[in-house]
């Protein structure tokens, strides 16, 4: 029972964090219909940044509160350099471009941090374990982790269904046209959709960046896994990327321990299985 609830902890965190940088990767694929393979990159740059940031602020969370709106203001240049050229073209040109910045954003993390893998230390108030049961302890930074990834799924949730902006975003999504006649510019809410993407696979990066490190291609795992998400939630849906992060994060954290040749086959092989029954995803449109 003691290493069923940890791995059940150890599937919660996981889930949890790949929701944050998943739920990007859905708005973005979703809303604007970009796909965008630069997504584990913004990733990686956060869990770099978090050592500089860090290193200057004196503590994670810190790093993470400018964090958040420096990759806010990173991706909406990005957005307006590159991704508004690409609204009404063809996948294919897209990914061309995608897989250009993860070139460009490579070099950067290489001539700035170098290629070594760097540790980030975590608060010293967060250090300990509390005792779950009589032998088993479980880190409190993970608890805060999980916590801080459940209060932001729940703004981002709130925010896309129930405030004025959600509206227009997600009107802006199936008719463009509709909400510029209304007097509202469509590629404002496109760049800040991007941009919040971006923010989001940047928080989840500095989140883990304690837990996991800094190293180069971490973003790499992060992009492909994300995709998962997006297809067994279904595209567009936050709903569902929440529910398809934690069946990966439990699936994975089992896996390792029960079937460790076969842990990472689990997660395409549940994807395979979503596919099958609903072609769409858990909570997709047909």
């Amino acid at each position: 029972m003691s290493l069923i609830l940890l791995q059940i902890l150890n599937g919660l965190q996981y889930g949890l964090l790949l929701f944050l940088a998943a739920s990007g990767l859905t708005l973005v694929f979703g809303i604007l219909g970009i796909i965008n393979l630069a997504h584990g990159a913004f990733y990686m740059l956060g869990a770099y940044a978090a050592l500089t940031l860090t290193a200057r602020l004196g503590d994670i969370f810190l790093a993470l509160a400018a964090g958040i709106p420096l990759a806010f203001a990173f991706g909406a240049a990005i957005e307006w350099l590159f991704i508004r050229h690409l609204y009404k073209r063809d996948h294919l040109q897209q990914v061309l471009l995608t897989f250009a910045l993860i070139l460009v954003f490579n070099e950067i993390q290489q001539t700035v941090w170098g290629n070594y893998p760097l540790s980030i230390p975590m608060p010293s108030y967060l250090s300990s374990s509390i005792s779950l049961t009589a032998d088993l302890g479980y880190p409190v930074y993970r608890l805060a982790l999980m916590a801080i990834c459940i209060v932001l799924a729940l703004v981002m949730m709130f925010v896309i269904q129930n405030t004025r902006a959600g509206r227009l975003i997600r009107a802006a999504e199936s008719n463009p046209e509709m909400v510029e006649a209304l007097g509202f510019d469509s590629r404002i809410l496109f760049r800040i959709v991007f941009a919040t993407g971006a923010a989001l696979a940047a928080a989840a990066g500095i989140l883990a960046a304690p837990v996991e490190s800094a190293y180069p291609g971490i973003g790499d795992r992060v992009l492909i896994i994300s995709f998962v998400v997006v297809v067994i939630g279904g595209i567009g849906s936050i709903r569902g990327a929440f529910l398809g992060s934690l069946l990966i994060g439990l699936a994975d954290a089992f896996g390792k321990v029960f079937v460790p040749k076969f842990s990472s086959v689990l997660i395409y092989a549940l994807m395979a299985l979503v596919l099958v029954l609903r072609p769409s995803g858990l909570f997709g449109r047909q």
